[in-house]
């Protein structure tokens, strides 16, 4: 009887340790949401449309995230890059226009500042995706079919780097099970310490909905990309080509950049840098054929996405006045091009 009686009560013991510790978790999410959702806006877009001379009007639906006092606020490049108007509404129901600061559609991620800080304003802070673990807990908030402010929470499945260069940094995403749907887009992703860590981009789908395979775009490289990118380097999208791309594009070296997009007026235009011509699909990504390969800079190779970094930070100790040689193969040949540093 005795034993029978311990036996119960160490089984007691083991549910209390088990249990304790989830109850306390499901707890943290819910001061977390109640902490964290102030910082979450719900994007709506309006585009006009002209169709054989008769004027139409659409629009859109997203999420972003505000990351500074000043109004910057952090979306997914899909949302805005066709709008002509973003309105923005806070979590208490303000409504205010902002303007696209900067819009990077390789990246799907997109930076907003609004035109009127709102009243009793709460920011999100930045964490360091590098840290995020395969396998730990997130959550999201966000839009999905219009259902403002909705929590869903999931696990990291995976970190996928696609060999997308931007702004002198490789570009990843995060694979995650939380359900992601129409509206979630450009949604913030939060670690378990209420952190940002990714943008919510888009979903692995055949029905059109949530089918457990969704990413986000890792907050390192998108800080990178939109708050801390040199004026040499913003100029470009490159699509990095390892060893055996090269050779299907007939590089005569080991590796180099495929430049997807140019900025009109920007260092790499000044260059003389070209981007793509035509649309297709390249090992599941969308990429654009026909631009510039860039092979060398300052006769610094260009073989892995480390290198551009490295090119980066060389480029920091050049005089004003100094010229960049830049090395790319166009048309089959190798040529080369020039750039005043200033």
């Amino acid at each position: 009887m005795i034993l029978k009686i311990n036996f119960l009560l160490k089984v007691k013991f083991f549910l209390f340790l088990v249990l304790i510790p989830i109850l306390l978790e499901a707890q943290d999410y819910s001061n977390l949401y109640e902490r964290l959702n102030p910082t979450v806006v719900t994007i709506q877009t309006r585009q006009i449309t002209i169709t054989d001379g008769a004027v139409g009007e659409g629009g859109g639906l997203g999420t972003g995230v505000i990351i500074d006092k000043e109004g910057l606020i952090m979306t997914a490049a899909h949302v805005v890059e066709s709008a002509d108007q973003v309105m923005v509404k806070t979590y208490d129901g303000q409504v205010i226009e902002a303007e696209v600061i900067s819009s990077v559609s390789t990246a799907d991620v997109a930076l907003l500042k609004l035109k009127r800080i709102p009243t009793n304003i709460s920011v999100a802070n930045l964490g360091n995706s590098d840290q995020a673990k395969i396998g730990s807990q997130i959550f999201i908030i966000g839009a999905p079919y219009g259902l403002e402010h909705s929590f869903s929470t999931g696990h990291i499945s995976r970190k996928q780097k696609k060999g997308m260069i931007l702004s002198g940094v490789e570009m990843e995403f995060i694979q995650t099970d939380a359900a992601i749907n129409t509206g979630n887009s450009g949604g913030p992703m939060f670690n378990q310490a209420g952190e940002l860590i990714g943008i919510v981009s888009s979903i692995l789908s055949k029905s059109g909905g949530f089918e457990g395979i969704g990413f986000a775009a890792s907050i390192n490289p998108v800080r990178k990309i939109l708050l801390e990118g040199s004026p040499l380097w913003t100029g470009f999208e490159g699509l990095f080509l390892n060893k055996q791309l090269a050779a299907v594009f007939n590089v005569p070296s080991s590796g180099g950049v495929l430049v997807q997009r140019v900025v009109s007026n920007s260092v790499a235009s000044k260059a003389g840098l070209r981007g793509g011509l035509f649309e297709a699909t390249l090992l599941g990504t969308k990429v654009w054929l026909g631009g510039d390969i860039i092979l060398s800079v300052e006769k610094m190779v260009c073989d892995s996405p480390h290198d551009l970094a490295n090119i980066k930070s060389e480029m920091s100790n050049l005089s004003p006045d100094e010229h960049i040689h830049i090395e790319v193969l166009r048309g089959g040949k190798v040529i080369e091009l020039s750039l005043v540093f200033e």
